[in-house]
C-alpha cells in the first residue's frame, strides 16, 4: 500500500512539474523565434486547435497544447481571422490576446486629393500592395456606383481620398469597394451639412456633374481657400457657353489613351478627346480625378463672382479676372514672375517740364 502511495505521489509531482514547466514556457517569450519575423494567416472559422497548430508550426509558440489549453480557458474569446505579423518573440498569452483582439497586420496607404485611378494604381504597385493592372481592372467596373451615377464608365471621382489600412495582399475589388464606401459615407455627411438644402427631395442632385466639376477644381488649385473661386469661374463660363479650357482635362484625356508623356504642348490642346475642354464645350464626360471634401463643397457652392479667367501666380495660387483685358495683364504678370522679375514693371516717373529762368540763377532752379 505504501508503495502505491509513493507511486501516486511521484506521478502527482511529475504532473505538477510538467504543468509548471509548460506554464512557464507558455508565459515566457519563445527564445527560438525567427529574427526576420513571421506571418501567420488565421483562416475564417478556425478552431482553437487549428490556430494552436499553425502557431507552433510557424515557430510563434513553443507548445500548441499549452496554447489550446489557455484558449479554452477563455471560451468567450474567438480567434479572429486575418493575417498576423510577429516581429519579435512574445509569450503565449500575448500571442493569444493579439489574435483574440484581431490585431491583424496592416499597412497605411494614402489616396491623395486629385489623384486619378491611374495614379492610385501606380502607387499601389510601387508600394508592393498589388499590380496596377489589377486595380485598374477593378476601377473600370462602375457597378458599385450605379446608384449614384448611372452613366459612369469607371469609378473615377468616387474613390475618396483618405488613408486606408491594408493587409499585405489586398484584393483589388475589395479595396475599390472600400474606397467607394468611404466616398458614399463622406458624401452623405457633406450633403447633410449643405445649408442650401435639397428642395427637390433627390438625395443625389446631379451628383455626376458635381463630382466632375469638383475634380476639375481639385486639379486646378492646391489651395482650399481658392476652390470656391475656381468653381465660380467654371460655373460662369458654363452659363455663358464658354469653353472651360482646363489643362488637366486635356492631360486626363491623353492619359486614358496612354499618350501623355508628362508635359503638355500647344499641339496637345487641339488633340481631340472627349475630355479636351479646349475642343468641346461643357463639362467633360466624367471626373478627371478623385476630389476631396473641400472641392466637393466648392462645386456644390461656387463663389458668387463675375470672374471668368484665372492664371497661376507662381506661388501656388492664381490671379483672377472678370475681363479678357485684365486676364491678359495677369498673364504678363505670370510671365514676369517666371522670369524672376516683379509682377508689375517699375512705374515710369513723369517727365518734369523745363523751367525757363533768366541767367545762371534761373537755370540753377
Amino acid at each position: 500500500m505504501r508503495i502505491v502511495l509513493v507511486v501516486i505521489l511521484l506521478l502527482v509531482l511529475v504532473a505538477a512539474g510538467a504543468t509548471a514547466w509548460m506554464w512557464h514556457g507558455f508565459t515566457s517569450p519563445y527564445q527560438e523565434f525567427p529574427s526576420e519575423g513571421v506571418f501567420v494567416t488565421v483562416p475564417h472559422g478556425s478552431s482553437r486547435r487549428t490556430v494552436a497548430r499553425l502557431l507552433e508550426q510557424n515557430g510563434v509558440v513553443r507548445s500548441a497544447i499549452a496554447f489550446e489549453i489557455y484558449a479554452r480557458r477563455h471560451p468567450k474569446r474567438t480567434m479572429q481571422a486575418g493575417e498576423y505579423f510577429f516581429d519579435r518573440a512574445l509569450s503565449g498569452t500575448d500571442v493569444f490576446w493579439k489574435i483574440a483582439k484581431g490585431e491583424i497586420y496592416e499597412r497605411p496607404f494614402t489616396v491623395r486629393e486629385g489623384q486619378t485611378i491611374f495614379d492610385i494604381a501606380r502607387d499601389l504597385e510601387t508600394g508592393k500592395f498589388l499590380l496596377a493592372d489589377d486595380f485598374l481592372k477593378a476601377a473600370h467596373d462602375p457597378a458599385p456606383i450605379r446608384d449614384l451615377s448611372p452613366q459612369a464608365e469607371t469609378l473615377e471621382g468616387f474613390l475618396f481620398p483618405a488613408t486606408y489600412h491594408l493587409p499585405r495582399h489586398p484584393v483589388a475589388q475589395e479595396l475599390a469597394l472600400e474606397m467607394v464606401k468611404k466616398f458614399k459615407s463622406e458624401w452623405g455627411r457633406i450633403r447633410a451639412g449643405d445649408p442650401a438644402g435639397n428642395s427637390s427631395g433627390d438625395p443625389r442632385p446631379n451628383l455626376a456633374s458635381i463630382v466632375t466639376l469638383a475634380s476639375l477644381v481639385e486639379r486646378e488649385t492646391p489651395k482650399p481657400e481658392e476652390r470656391p473661386q475656381v468653381a465660380g469661374v467654371f460655373t460662369n463660363r458654363l452659363r455663358k457657353g464658354m469653353r472651360l479650357q482646363c489643362d488637366p482635362t486635356v492631360i486626363y484625356g491623353l492619359e486614358r489613351l496612354g499618350q501623355y508623356n508628362g508635359s503638355l504642348t500647344i499641339r496637345d490642346l487641339t488633340f481631340d478627346t472627349p475630355y479636351n475642354t479646349y475642343v468641346h464645350a461643357g463639362l467633360p464626360p466624367g471626373p478627371i480625378g478623385n476630389p476631396g471634401e473641400a472641392s466637393l463643397k466648392a462645386a456644390m457652392e461656387p463663389a458668387q463672382t463675375k470672374n471668368l479667367y484665372f492664371v497661376a501666380n507662381t506661388q501656388g495660387g492664381h490671379f483672377f479676372s472678370a475681363t479678357l483685358a485684365e486676364h491678359n495683364r495677369n498673364v504678363v504678370k505670370y510671365r514676369r514672375l517666371l522670369a524672376g522679375l516683379p509682377a508689375d514693371p517699375p512705374a515710369v516717373a513723369p517727365a518734369h517740364p523745363k523751367k525757363h529762368g533768366k541767367g545762371r540763377k534761373g537755370a540753377a532752379r
